[in-house]
């Protein structure tokens, strides 16, 4: 499978999210887009957190920005390397495989944003306001947490550093990957790893949301997409480990913050005709 552009990845990435909802809940997954919709269109207090949770994602986008403009030079790349040596290289060529590089490249490229979306379709489907509310917080902590890490604490992806000796294997499948999609994530935007975090994060949500199919499915996610930041050639294990520990912090803070916002008096789950927030 070859990833031309960003129009082929929003149209399997919308696929995705499709097929993930319907397989996390056996439910057509449209009604989770009438239900998502109608609570925007009910509940300020929803809008206002899911508007929050979107500007913190675009900003990360800008980012990129008011880093050049900071012009701050320092680079923790060889400290990192020193710290871990040639893990990734040595992860990377034994596992190097034809049939592993596309398997890789559609969990962290597709499968990654899709989980993330169809998360809140899931939770939405389930009536599971607390894990809905809980998504929302645990990526607005996730972020905020990790881009100033990106500005100040800059580290190169491994295969970027000649002495680490990775292969950037992304271009294999991905081929105009630095032309269409690097605009959105940085060379030097390493630690922690977010597609750690998320993936982390959506897994604990899974498991403690009682949905088993879902929690599976989360599991087999992060899994993949842990193994595939190393094999990929993108982040190092100290992210990694960084991005783990940020990961079980936001979603944990996440349904905390969830519980904390609704009333003492209200159910967790929604009621057919009941509000996220009433």
């Amino acid at each position: 499978m070859l990833y031309q552009n960003m129009q082929v990845v929003s149209i399997a990435s919308t696929i995705a999210v499709f097929l993930l909802i319907w397989l996390g809940t056996l439910r057509n997954p449209f009604r989770a887009a009438y239900l998502f919709i109608r609570e925007l269109l009910t509940s300020r207090k929803f809008l206002l957190l899911f508007c929050i949770m979107v500007c913190i994602l675009l900003f990360n986008k800008y980012e990129l920005k008011i880093e050049e403009r900071l012009h701050f030079n320092t680079d923790f790349t060889p400290w990192v390397y020193g710290l871990e040596g040639d893990f990734v290289q040595n992860l990377q060529n034994f596992f190097h495989s034809s049939y592993i590089t596309p398997i890789s490249v559609f969990f962290y490229v597709i499968i990654f944003q899709s989980l993330l979306i169809a998360s809140i379709g899931v939770y939405i489907s389930d009536q599971n306001k607390v894990f809905v509310i809980a998504t929302c917080f645990a990526i607005i902590i996730n972020y905020s947490v990790a881009i100033p890490f990106y500005l100040f604490f800059p580290v190169n992806e491994v295969w970027s550093y000649p002495p680490a000796g990775v292969s950037f294997l992304m271009l294999d499948v991905f081929p105009r990957f630095e032309e269409a999609y690097r605009p959105l994530s940085g060379l030097n935007n390493c630690f922690p790893s977010l597609h750690t975090s998320i993936s982390v994060t959506m897994l604990v949500l899974g498991i403690r949301s009682g949905n088993r199919r879902f929690a599976v499915m989360t599991a087999i996610s992060a899994t993949v997409i842990i193994f595939s930041i190393f094999y990929l050639g993108i982040h190092w294990l100290t992210d990694m480990v960084a991005g783990t520990m940020l990961g079980l912090l936001a979603s944990n803070l996440g349904i905390y913050f969830a519980k904390l916002s609704l009333k003492n008096n209200q159910p967790y789950r929604l009621n057919k005709n009941q509000k996220m927030y009433s």
